[in-house]
């Protein structure tokens, strides 16, 4: 079979690229209808368009599911390219004119939103008000990905825990947090205070862990307790401690809330706690970008402050 080359990427090319790009996003047909404002059979047209431009099928489709061939996770991956390249381009030349639009792509690790600080939520609030015109687009994944998402040129910014430095990223501390361990009110720990045999106590009760990354003195801490239960994130550590069956370490910003009420207990809050860094992350090659640099500007304004 002859080889399918694609000449001039037209309008009609970037239209159904982005079309596609949604599909995918959204997991399917149906899903994408109302992110696109358009008909799933618009929509079905302009797959089957892209897929005999292209010379390959792009999904698999049908009762199963929606699923990517391993062509069309490639070129969903280089479509993210070349709209973010179209993107940057306007972006840069929105600079030209010293007028503030175009798009931030932040990448955010799960539960910050409650740091007391807010940061993030003030330097955002103060990039739209320079500039009504900036789409923000917020994506809560784990750190890696924003890691990676940052180095790729997927995400213009990443706010993560300071794990590792990783060659390729800049760092702007922001957060100094602090976590402790908790137990629910229905735990037989609730309220009492524990002794000397703290550690001994603490080795027969169930815990639940993060079965994500964890800086290695962290990582020593977690170890110490009897983990019989694993959580992806704080969210699913919170659901575990609130079962009243299993203590877990929580940032004590984000167990406020069932502190306040009784619901949670901190265990030894002197003793059992730690400290995370939490940084924000930038391209040290990244392409200029007024909408990026007007955001990091206020942020650092915010720590200076």
């Amino acid at each position: 079979m002859a080889v399918k080359h694609i000449g001039q990427v037209s309008d009609t090319d970037i239209r159904t690229l982005r079309i596609f790009k949604t599909v995918v996003e959204c997991g399917g047909f149906a899903a994408s209808e109302v992110e696109l404002n358009i008909s799933r059979a618009a929509i079905s047209i302009a797959m089957s368009d892209l897929e005999t431009r292209l010379g390959f099928k792009l999904a698999q489709r049908g009762r199963a599911g929606f699923s990517l061939t391993s062509e069309g996770q490639q070129v969903y991956d280089y479509a993210l390219q070349l709209l973010s390249s179209i993107e940057n381009f306007r972006t840069q030349v929105n600079a030209l004119h010293a007028n503030l639009k175009g798009e931030l792509t932040i990448g955010i690790t799960d539960n910050l939103v409650s740091m007391p600080h807010m940061l993030v939520t003030k330097a955002l609030a103060r990039l739209k008000e320079k500039g009504s015109d900036v789409r923000i687009n917020i994506r809560m994944i784990p750190p890696n990905e924003v890691e990676r998402g940052v180095l790729d040129g997927k995400l213009h910014v990443g706010i993560v825990p300071d794990l590792k430095v990783i060659d390729g990223l800049h760092y702007r501390q922001l957060y100094d947090e602090r976590s402790m361990l908790y137990c629910s009110r229905q735990h037989p720990l609730f309220g009492i205070e524990l002794g000397k045999d703290w550690a001994q106590v603490l080795s027969d009760i169930d815990a639940v862990v993060p079965a994500y990354a964890q800086a290695p003195e962290i990582k020593l801490r977690q170890q110490q307790l009897h983990g019989t239960a694993t959580a992806t994130d704080r969210e699913g550590v919170a659901f575990l401690i609130l079962t009243g069956k299993y203590i877990g370490y929580l940032p004590d910003h984000y167990a406020e809330r069932w502190v306040r009420s009784e619901e949670m207990w901190p265990l030894l809050p002197e003793q059992l706690s730690y400290h995370t860094q939490f940084s924000a992350i930038t391209r040290v090659t990244g392409v200029p970008n007024l909408v990026l640099e007007t955001f990091l500007n206020e942020l650092d304004q915010l720590r200076e402050a």
